[in-house]
């Protein structure tokens, strides 16, 4: 009867994974379907806690406050800019977790000094004489394998994000040789582990030191994958991290044969793997290409001039020229880059937007793929300030808008809307899908300096004949525009 009901757990658990998922596909219904996903979740753990009679209720119910309370305080004090590093962060944890699980079940079926089964190896095992055979032995490999390269990739993401380590390329003589090496030493460790697994219970020696090889081999090379890419590539990182979060996971439930954990990882898995696709078309680029050949990095901040190219000119504005060209369009469009994000400007570009919309002036949002530093990055930014969601386009809706526009109006994106993109085959970016900014009337950049954007490329729109460059911190400057349009 137990197992009914826990199985009826689990299916129910994987049925608010998916539901929650597909709500997840618009920013209305996005809030809802996470409150989904995270129920399902909920059921899945104590469902499984009151099968494996791991706590009791009241530790489950300790267990529920804390982690509650630490999930509650990371939402209230992490700041949006944090959010990239964040969403690494947990997949490093997930991937960590996944090696954990992995290597306890190692444990489960090591024997004692007396070559009996050790009593942490569930009862049923021992009756029924479940041997460590190979196809265990080869869920856990891949649990610890792609659950440790998550863990130490995750982290050299999270550091390139929150700047700790420098977002550009990092590589040193032989680096690939040693990747290659590190990869074929994690093959031979799986291998040597697998062929030592049939043995059991007589030896277990070749498993155990197969999965301590494998979980060291794993995690530096974890650290060797992501290095070399730049900047620029941080999206497409995050999203495939995700996914191999997921497959870890996926793994983990195939060791436990555990169904709800086996669909949870499943589903991010792929959806991880859909979006890294989606990521990858967005910038025009393989992902092979992105493994291998990143680009982007660090772009310090500098005077307004500081970073123009020779023999270009540009032109500067101020917030009184911007307000008026503003609030006399009959449309505009709002460009939002990682830049919005630092400045944490989101709040008073929704105002302007409000004013503006009482003046009878048309506003959208443009939202580009990649723009900042993870998939959705300015989708969360924008929902955070309550921006209504009819007004946020991606690229593909709105593009051809930019010929009747009057006004763009991008706030701290760079290489989402370079024209350089579409002509300039020796650029980094070339054949990467812009936003065609540039064709509109008039484009206003609200920019700190000409430094070139996370790719490292210059931006060619910075000198077109109608762009204006308002310099500044990007909240201050929107402050200001929104001064000078109610004084009009």
């Amino acid at each position: 009867m137990l197992t009914v009901v826990i199985n009826l757990a689990y299916l129910l658990a994987a049925a608010l994974f998916i539901f929650g998922l597909k709500r997840l596909q618009s920013p209305a219904t996005a809030r809802g379907g996470n409150q989904l996903a995270a129920l399902g979740m909920l059921i899945a753990v104590v469902a499984t806690l009151f099968w494996q009679r791991i706590l009791t209720p009241v530790e489950m119910i300790a267990g529920l406050v804390v982690g509650g309370l630490i999930g509650m305080i990371l939402a209230k004090r992490v700041q949006m800019t944090s959010m990239p590093e964040l969403v690494a962060a947990f997949n490093g944890f997930g991937g960590l977790a996944s090696v954990l699980v992995a290597g306890a079940e190692v444990a489960r079926f090591l024997t004692d000094s007396d070559g009996m089964t050790a009593s942490v190896v569930p009862a049923a095992q021992v009756a029924a004489g479940v041997p460590l055979d190979f196809t265990t032995t080869l869920t856990i490999l891949l649990s610890v394998l792609i659950g440790m390269v998550t863990f130490s990739g995750s982290f050299v993401a999270f550091g390139k994000l929150s700047e700790k380590i420098s977002g550009n390329p990092v590589n040193f003589p032989g680096m690939r040789a040693l990747t290659l090496l590190l990869t074929l030493g994690s093959l031979a460790a799986m291998v040597w582990a697998l062929i030592g697994a049939p043995d059991f219970p007589r030896v277990s020696e070749p498993v155990v030191w197969g999965v301590l090889a494998l979980a060291g081999l794993a995690f530096v090379l974890g650290i060797l994958l992501v290095l070399p890419i730049g900047g620029a590539d941080m999206p497409v990182v995050v999203a495939l991290l995700n996914s191999y979060s997921g497959l870890a996971a996926a793994a983990t439930g195939f060791v436990l044969s555990n169904t709800a954990l086996i669909v949870s990882g499943a589903l991010v898995g792929a959806s991880g793997l859909i979006l890294t696709k989606i990521m990858c078309d967005a910038m025009n680029r393989s992902l092979f290409n992105v493994l291998l050949g990143g680009f982007g990095g660090d772009a310090a901040d500098a005077a307004p001039v500081a970073g123009a190219a020779q023999d270009l000119t540009f032109t500067a504005t101020t917030p009184d020229d911007t307000a008026i060209l503003l609030s006399y369009a009959e449309t505009v469009i709002i460009v939002p880059g990682y830049g919005l994000a630092v400045a944490q400007a989101q709040h008073q570009v929704r105002e302007l937007a409000e004013l503006l919309q009482k003046r009878g002036v048309s506003v959208k949002y443009a939202v580009h793929p990649v723009a900042g530093r993870m998939p959705g990055h300015m989708n969360v930014l924008l929902a955070e300030a309550n921006v209504p969601y009819d007004q946020l386009f991606e690229m593909d809706e709105i593009n051809h808008e930019f010929d009747t526009c009057d006004v763009s109006l991008v706030i701290g994106a760079n290489d989402v809307v370079n024209p350089a993109a579409r002509h300039d085959k020796s650029s980094p970016i070339y054949g990467m899908p812009i936003l065609n900014v540039d064709h509109s009337q008039t484009v206003i950049f609200l920019k700190r300096s000409l430094r070139p954007g996370y790719s490292g490329v210059q931006n060619e729109l910075f000198y077109a004949s109608n762009t204006r460059m308002l310099f500044g911190d990007a909240k201050d400057s929107v402050t200001a525009l929104i001064n000078e349009v109610k004084a009009l």
